[in-house]
Order: C-alpha cells, then sequence, then structure tokens
C-alpha cells in the first residue's frame, strides 16, 4: 500500500501542524477487469460475473431503504447512517433535519484477516 505523508493542522492545537500518513490511490481496477479475473478463477464466464456484479448492485438500494443492512458474504456488510438537527421537544422534530446521509461498508473479519500482512511503500 503506497503512503505520502501531508502537513494538516493538529486537531488537538489548531495553531500547530504535523505530518500525516495519507493513503495514495494508485489507479482503479474497472469492472471489465474485475469480471475477467473472477472468470479466470470460477466456472462462471464474464458475462456471468459481471451480471452477478450488477444484480448486487441493482438489489442493494432496496434494502438500504427498507432499513435493512446487507450482507456481501465474507466481502463485508453495507448499510445507511445520518445524522440531524436536535431539537429539545420531540414534538419539533421534522424529517428535513436529518442530514448527513452516508453509505457504510463494514468489511467482514475474513477480509481484515486478508489485509493484515499489508506492506507500506512512501511515496514523494
Amino acid at each position: 500500500m503506497k503512503y505520502k505523508l501531508i502537513q494538516r493542522a493538529n486537531p488537538q492545537d489548531r495553531s500547530s501542524t504535523k505530518w500525516y500518513a495519507a493513503p495514495v490511490i494508485d489507479g482503479k481496477i474497472s469492472k471489465a477487469e474485475v469480471t475477467k479475473e473472477i472468470a479466470a478463477i470460477s466456472s462462471m464466464s464474464r458475462g456471468d460475473t459481471s451480471n452477478v456484479i450488477e444484480g448486487v448492485r441493482d438489489v442493494t438500494p432496496k434494502y438500504l431503504k427498507m432499513s435493512k443492512s446487507v450482507s456481501i458474504g465474507d466481502l463485508g456488510t453495507l448499510r445507511i447512517s445520518f445524522s440531524s438537527e436536535g431539537v429539545d421537544n420531540i414534538e419539533d422534530f421534522n424529517v428535513n433535519m436529518i442530514k448527513d446521509v452516508k453509505y457504510i461498508f463494514t468489511p467482514s473479519q475474513e477480509l481484515k484477516q486478508q489485509l493484515n500482512d499489508i506492506h507500506f511503500e512512501k511515496v514523494e
């Protein structure tokens, strides 16, 4: 995993700065590349693999909107989170006070274990 150092304000003391490591994303793997690789290690064709990925993409929003978390097996789980403004009286709350909708991915224990041996490389 590549990283670079960037200077940011210290969260404990905004008047000083510190250097922090930040991940470097070195390109993007396309769905076509992923489906080709999965097809090479399974009994599915590239088209079958692509259909499965698209199927997961198509049905996931339906369940997230139903307040469900969605398990993607040994990959992890997706869920929705949000924040809202606070009110003193419950009667004063309205749905427009909900904000900052986020889509959270929580990796499975298996995925975490597979990434335990990550090695870091500094880039300029």
